[in-house]
């Protein structure tokens, strides 16, 4: 009953963090804590309600091996399909590299361990850490960056921002043609019509700005010339989100923007807007299967990286107990 308490307790808190301000991410760690905190207390209650249940939660955590093997060797045909599909860039090689890693970092552990040396030994401790500390931090983004994701607006936008990606041929292809269509679907569904603002610079591989090739799939969908201005030097999303803003307030627009992007992209750029200290929310264009898990790995390295120091400050701790433990080893042979 404990665990009910501190998860219900939990739960409320992250729906007052959530109505305070939803694009922040460690709504995700009180939000993830709250769910497990609840099914650890229901199963606790389950099993002395109904004792065979027990046996159904020893099942479930036997079966976590297996389940680690099937998610590495998804990643693992998820890498290669991207390979195959969209080129052999770092980006597109994520959940290779996470799959491999997640065959090669225990067997690395055992072989460290198996040498006897504390030194050894206590670099297999602190790749544990270091491992469950990454994998515990990403389950909580991307649980909180599914669920963000399908949220509503929290605003009715005096403006919509399209976030740029790659154009191809000077053509805008079929992951930027989602966002486009996600923002016409937003635009039609608003009154009064709100400021659409393509944005994204040129490229040195690019025909055109993304802006512009964007502007053209808008107008050839009906959007009228009007309520269309086009953003074209920004080269990232922080970018896309501050030239966006300043052409939407230059246009008189000064209530709040949508940016729309992909799903995999949302938390991240709803992040962005919360730095950048404008009310803003940002909506998800569907996204290929087979493209998200690469995607979502990328979006978490780049936030592990907007957010470095606080990682590294975060990780001390798994380092002093490494050493300390290296040291102990040492003055007990």
């Amino acid at each position: 009953m404990i665990l009910l308490g501190v998860g219900v307790l939990s739960l409320l808190l992250f729906v007052f963090m959530y109505r305070r301000d939803r694009r922040r991410l460690r709504n995700g760690f009180v939000m993830v804590f709250a769910v497990l905190c609840l099914l650890l207390g229901a199963a606790d209650v389950l099993s002395r309600w109904f004792p065979w249940t027990s046996y159904v939660w020893l099942a479930l955590i036997l079966l976590t091996p297996l389940a680690v093997v099937v998610l590495g060797g998804y990643l693992v045909a998820n890498g290669i399909t991207m390979w195959r599909l969209e080129g052999r860039s770092l980006g597109n090689l994520l959940s290779l590299a996470a799959g491999v890693a997640v065959f090669v970092l225990p067997v690395v552990a055992v072989l460290l361990v198996g040498t006897g040396e504390p030194t050894a030994t206590g670099i297999a401790v602190l790749l544990f850490f270091l491992s469950s500390y990454a994998g515990g931090v990403f389950v909580v983004f991307l649980a909180y960056a599914v669920a963000y994701a399908r949220m509503h607006p929290a605003y009715t936008p005096d403006a919509i921002v399209v976030l740029g990606s790659k154009i191809i041929n000077g053509k805008v292809p079929p992951l930027l043609r989602a966002r486009l269509d996600r923002a016409l679907d937003l635009y039609e569904a608003t009154e009064p019509r709100p400021l659409v603002i393509p944005s994204g610079g040129q490229g040195p591989d690019e025909e055109q700005s993304e802006g512009a090739a964007m502007a053209e799939y808008l107008l050839d969908r009906g959007l009228p010339s009007a309520d269309l201005v086009v953003e074209n030097r920004a080269v990232n999303t922080e970018q896309n989100l501050r030239f966006s803003r300043d052409l939407q307030l230059e246009a008189g627009r000064t209530g709040a923007l949508i940016a729309v992007t992909n799903d995999y992209h949302v938390l991240r750029s709803a992040m962005l807007t919360r730095k950048l200290g404008f009310p803003a929310d940002v909506v998800g264009a569907r996204t290929a299967r087979y493209y998200r898990p690469s995607a979502f790995l990328r979006e978490f390295a780049a936030v592990l990286m907007e957010h470095k120091w606080l990682n590294v400050l975060a990780c001390l701790p798994f380092l002093a107990l490494s050493v300390l433990l290296v040291v102990y080893a040492y003055a007990n042979r």
